[in-house]
Parts: C-alpha cells; sequence; structure tokens
C-alpha cells in the first residue's frame, strides 16, 4: 500500500494511464509499420527545394517525385514558422532557439551534402503528412557512408525523436535505438552540433564517425515462379510541386506567409489585431490576454485562462 501511495503521489494515476495508453499506441503502430515489405529504390537524388531540410527533403525516384521524412530522429527546424516546436528542440539540446535554428540549417547543409550523389531509399510508403501539396512518406535513406540518420545524430545535428519502424533487415527496433542512443552519447560527450554550438563547435567532425548501418531488406523465401517485389507498386504522387518560372521549384505556401520575428511583441501594448497574427491566438484568446493586464513578463502568460502549457510553448517566443 505505501509503495502504491509512493507511485501515485509521483505520476497521479492519469499520468500513468496516458503513458501507457502512449507506449501501447507506439508499439501498435511500429509493429503494424514493421509488418509491410520494404520497398527498395535505387540510384535516388535529390531534387533542390526550398522546404528540404535535415530529415525531410524531396527526392526522384526514376521519374517521380516524392518527399520523404526519415525515421527516429528529429533535425532542429530551420526558421520560426513552429516556434512551440523550436522551443521543444532548443530544450532537448540545452540551447537558445536562434542557435536551434542555427543548428537546423548545419543539418539541412549536411544532408544536402551527403545526398549529394546517388542513394537507398527504404520505406512502407507510411504517411508523414506534412504541409506539401505532395505526399510525404516515411524512410531510411541510406548514403554511401551509411544510414543518414545515424549520420546526423553522431553529428550532433538531429535528436533521438519520431515515428518509429525496424530498419529493413532488422526484426528487432531495439538493437538500432540502442545505437542511435550510443551516437547521441558521444557527440554529446565531445560537444559537437547542437551539443556544442555554445562553445563554438558547431561543425566539429566526430572523433570517431562510425561504422553506419547499411541496411537490406529483408525478404521471405518466394515461391517458385513467384516474381520479386518491384518498385512499380509505387503509387503516383497526387500533384508535383509546382514550378516558378526559370524551372525552380515553388515554395510550398507555408513558407509563402509573412513571418512574425520572434520576441517583437510587447505584450502589455499591443493591440488585439497585432495578438492576432500569432499562431496559436485568436480573437477570443486575445481579448483574454489584453483583460489580464499588466503582466510583469512574457512568462506570466501561463496565468491567462485557456493557456496551458503546450499553448504556452507555442506562443511565448513571439514576445518580449
Amino acid at each position: 500500500m505505501i509503495f502504491r501511495s509512493s507511485i501515485f503521489a509521483r505520476v497521479g494515476v492519469n499520468a500513468l494511464v496516458a503513458f501507457v495508453a502512449l507506449w501501447a499506441a507506439v508499439v501498435t503502430l511500429a509493429a503494424r509499420d514493421g509488418s509491410k515489405q520494404w520497398i527498395v529504390l535505387n540510384n535516388c537524388r535529390l531534387i533542390a527545394n526550398a522546404a528540404n531540410d535535415g530529415d525531410s527533403f524531396h527526392v526522384s525516384a526514376g521519374e517521380k517525385e516524392y518527399i520523404f521524412r526519415l525515421y527516429l530522429v528529429d533535425a532542429p527546424e530551420t526558421d520560426e514558422m513552429t516556434p512551440g516546436r523550436l522551443v521543444e528542440q532548443a530544450n532537448y539540446f540545452g540551447i537558445s532557439v536562434p542557435q536551434a535554428i542555427e543548428v537546423g540549417r548545419a543539418a539541412t547543409e549536411f544532408t544536402r551534402e551527403k545526398l549529394s550523389e546517388p542513394f537507398i531509399v527504404f520505406t512502407h510508403m507510411s504517411d508523414a503528412m506534412g504541409q506539401s501539396r505532395l505526399e510525404r512518406f516515411y524512410a531510411y535513406v541510406q548514403t554511401k557512408d551509411g544510414d543518414l540518420g545515424e549520420q546526423l545524430v553522431r553529428n550532433g545535428l538531429a535528436r533521438i525523436y519520431g515515428f518509429k519502424a525496424a530498419p529493413p533487415g532488422l526484426r528487432n527496433l531495439r538493437v538500432e535505438m540502442e545505437k542511435l542512443q550510443q551516437f547521441e552519447n558521444e557527440a554529446k560527450q565531445e560537444k559537437i552540433g547542437a551539443w556544442g554550438v555554445s562553445i563554438g563547435r558547431l561543425n566539429a567532425t566526430p572523433a570517431n564517425s562510425g561504422p553506419f548501418s547499411h541496411f537490406a531488406p529483408y525478404q521471405k523465401p518466394r515461391g517458385p515462379g513467384t516474381p520479386p517485389a518491384s518498385p512499380s507498386f509505387l503509387s503516383t504522387p497526387k500533384s508535383r510541386a509546382p514550378t516558378a518560372p526559370g524551372g525552380a521549384p515553388e515554395l510550398n505556401r507555408s513558407h509563402l506567409k509573412e513571418k512574425i520575428p520572434l520576441g517583437g511583441i510587447d505584450l502589455n501594448t499591443a493591440t488585439e489585431k497585432e495578438l492576432t497574427t500569432v499562431p496559436g491566438i485568436g480573437h477570443v484568446m486575445a481579448a483574454r490576454i489584453i483583460a489580464a493586464r499588466p503582466f510583469r513578463s512574457a512568462d506570466d502568460l501561463k496565468r491567462v485562462s485557456g493557456i496551458g502549457d503546450k499553448k504556452y510553448a507555442q506562443i511565448r517566443p513571439y514576445f518580449q
């Protein structure tokens, strides 16, 4: 009885139930995704696009174009369009939001360099959502040096985070997760990438860079006369990214929105119209903020009705 009481006191019944439900969902998704046969796309090439970043990018496979999002890893954002996510990423590495953006841009350049030569994509065509009109799918990407996600983590340019699936050729996800954790620990110890951006070691190279995994698809034994799996099963994208005059890919609509500078709004003097320019603040919330003035600092936003931890993390970076 004493043991049960101490557990409930520390985490609470609801938190414990939520954790169990979340873990079950992750395991279910991973098992479901890993049950499919891998589609292997050889000789893929990176397509230059303003929306490309460290872990998500446009790819040509034959005559088709896709957007792929890496499994298991997450590189910081490269702009201020998703402030809540930026804050979360910055907190993970123990750095500031501007530094997180700097790391995100370094990760983008790292990925661009690694994908400058033909590479291999392993995918189940699982929907990775995204804001582009072109579908985005989760994938493992293998460069001539090995798995791209592992390389990003080893160089301190991405965190271990995201949708999970056992890599091609492996039946157990745990093996890959342990390897990624080892790479992250080494990058953190050496203070490179995001772990060393505060002391000027953003672009420092790791002392030991591998070996990185070279995945191979697991194939079930085929009966006589059964043809091998073919990338022809790939569905055609619903639409191609529009091309601007001159042949350069057009920016996603989300990138065409006017950017709101972080830290530029005075919480005590901003008008309702100014407040509603902040993503996540509507007219009702703006009215509540105005009614709650004066504020000693923007940190006091949490005392406004309707602003919980998630909402606070999303909107706080916009205020002085």
